[in-house]
């Protein structure tokens, strides 16, 4: 299923088309500003329309050619001979690249590609080819990971369009909830139980999805709550079960109570559990974490931790 390049949201009748700043896509390539104003001015590679004081503003179609060079010229190609190119070349070289040089950084560049055209077909293609040669479980941490990291980066920074977002999430989401349901039960018998949820109004679930997947594949108790779950709710649930860790994952900012008040909070109420905490606000040092609490920057780390 392929969707408009031109990503629409359709808001009380309006139309919104996705635009982005240069330092959106500074962001977004991992290209500098700096460079990319020499390439347009030098090679007149993308013509980004202006505002009236002149701020250049960039399309999804400037942002997918300026992704494409970005793997060309690091693949090799020099940016004076890339400008030279047909669209149509360079598209069948990114493909072909992207088909034989499995570079974790080039796959992550490819994946956005397909989440700014909305190209379901592109995506399948690419995540099944590295499915196959390094199984899923690795293809989710050395590439699936990275590059939801970097997308609930630009989500939060408002460098991409929400509607990309959720495309591409609600596409990675199938696929862990496809691989849990694939998971035979084979709890070990002194296996610890795990809680797993994330706080209300968040809804960011892709790296709790893929923890409570290599969870249950080690032989641990998951008691898996999902989004944007009520505090009273975590209360009941440890009441009733008692696990043995609390997990979750917090990108955003709260409404009523700041991040680090939410955990010490977490850590007080529940001082018989181990909490392990991840997520946008703890990784970039947002939020202080409590020195009862633990945080997990990948699975792996996850798993070191309930050993």
């Amino acid at each position: 299923m392929r969707y408009s390049l031109a990503t629409i949201i359709k808001n009380q009748n309006s139309i919104k088309v996705s635009s982005y700043s240069i330092k959106d896509l500074e962001r977004i390539s991992g290209i500098k500003a700096h460079t990319l104003r020499i390439w347009e001015q030098r090679y007149n590679i993308i013509s980004p329309k202006r505002s009236e004081t002149n701020i250049r503003n960039y399309n999804d179609e400037d942002l997918k050619t300026i992704l494409n060079i970005g793997i060309l010229n690091n693949s090799g190609y020099k940016i004076s001979k890339i400008a030279e190119m047909p669209k149509a070349a360079i598209t069948a070289s990114v493909l072909e690249i992207t088909c034989s040089n499995f570079d974790a950084n080039v796959q992550v560049d490819n994946l956005i590609i397909s989440m700014t055209e909305m190209d379901e077909e592109r995506f399948e293609k690419f995540l099944s080819a590295n499915i196959i040669r390094l199984g899923f479980e690795k293809t989710f941490l050395e590439i699936l990971h990275p590059f939801m990291v970097k997308v609930s980066i630009l989500w939060i920074t408002n460098s991409i369009n929400p509607a990309q977002e959720h495309f591409i999430s609600n596409l990675v989401r199938q696929k862990l909830i496809a691989a849990i349901d694939g998971v035979s039960i084979d709890i070990k018998s002194n296996a610890s139980k795990c809680l797993l949820y994330l706080p209300e109004n968040e809804l960011h679930e892709i790296n709790l999805l893929f923890a409570n997947l290599v969870l249950k594949r080690q032989g641990y108790k998951t008691i898996y709550l999902g989004q944007s779950v009520p505090y009273s709710d975590i209360k009941m649930v440890c009441e009733l079960h008692k696990p043995k860790y609390i997990i979750s994952v917090i990108t955003c900012t709260m409404a009523d109570i700041s991040v680090e008040q939410y955990t010490e909070q977490l850590c007080n109420d529940f001082p018989k559990q181990k909490i392990l905490l991840s997520g946008y606000q703890f990784l970039n040092n947002f939020a202080k974490v409590p020195a009862t609490a633990k945080v997990f920057k990948t699975p792996t780390e996850l798993l070191a931790l309930v050993a």
